[in-house]
């Protein structure tokens, strides 16, 4: 049996190296070879591989390798409204999304659907030196922030269970952004009232740029996104989405 072939190299990562020091439009073109070949397609198997062992996960969720508009994000900025204008992302994201989303995005009739459903998602963040694999949902509209609060005001233990078990502490820590005052209709005394400040729910776990190199790259992560699980099917519980 042929040995492994790991995803990402010494060249994945000095090529994002690069590209944060030279990030404008000619540079890229001058190398986009590179990125196809030590970043972009590296990372398109990667989301390939990850499909199977994340239905066992959970069979809603679907890692996507299509080339555009599947779980690899653009690596081109949207520099519309930001002070930044460098046009390229520094580092590569994917995101492995809850099946009720294609469907919100898609419609009963096949065409584009209005608004956007909040669903948690698992993420991997690569870039040198900053890795990480997480999950949980980011910036989420207000009423899903709303729905989101309530629920752990009703179930304030199963949130304790998924996020403070020996094994998410070991691994994972909460993150995202959080009021600096307790949110408008809740009470500033209660004992949840740090995780109901919350802006964002999300976790993320760090991986080294040695582990990010390593053959065995997508049982490494399944064992990462197996302990954060329980966080998101939490928060598919709160959303009434099937886990």
């Amino acid at each position: 049996m042929a040995a492994a072939t790991a995803y990402y190299t010494p060249e994945s990562l000095r090529f994002l190296r690069s590209l944060a020091r030279n990030n404008s439009r000619e540079w890229f073109t001058a190398h986009k070879a590179e990125y196809e070949q030590h970043v972009r397609q590296p990372s398109l198997r990667l989301i390939a591989d990850l499909a199977e062992p994340l239905q066992a996960i959970s069979p809603e969720y679907i890692a996507s390798p299509k080339p555009v508009g599947g779980s690899l994000f653009r690596i081109h900025r949207d520099t519309r409204f930001a002070a930044d204008k460098t046009p390229y992302k520094t580092h590569i994201g994917m995101r492995f999304y809850h099946a009720a989303t294609v469907a919100t995005a898609r419609g009963s009739d096949g065409n584009a659907a209005p608004g956007r459903l909040d669903a948690p998602v698992f993420y991997l963040h690569v870039e040198p030196g900053a890795s990480f694999a997480g999950g949980g949902i980011w910036h989420p509209q207000p009423e899903t922030l709303k729905r989101v609060r309530n629920f752990l005001l009703n179930s304030p233990v199963s949130w304790k269970q998924a996020t403070e078990s020996a094994a998410f502490r070991k691994q994972f820590a909460l993150g995202g952004d959080s009021l600096s005052r307790p949110p408008r209709g809740y009470d500033p005394e209660h004992p949840m009232i740090e995780d109901l400040k919350r802006k964002d729910f999300v976790a993320s776990s760090q991986f080294s740029d040695d582990d990010l190199m390593r053959p065995d790259l997508v049982k490494q992560l399944i064992k990462r996104y197996q302990v954060i699980t329980p966080m998101i099917d939490w928060l598919c519980g709160a959303l009434d989405l099937e886990f």
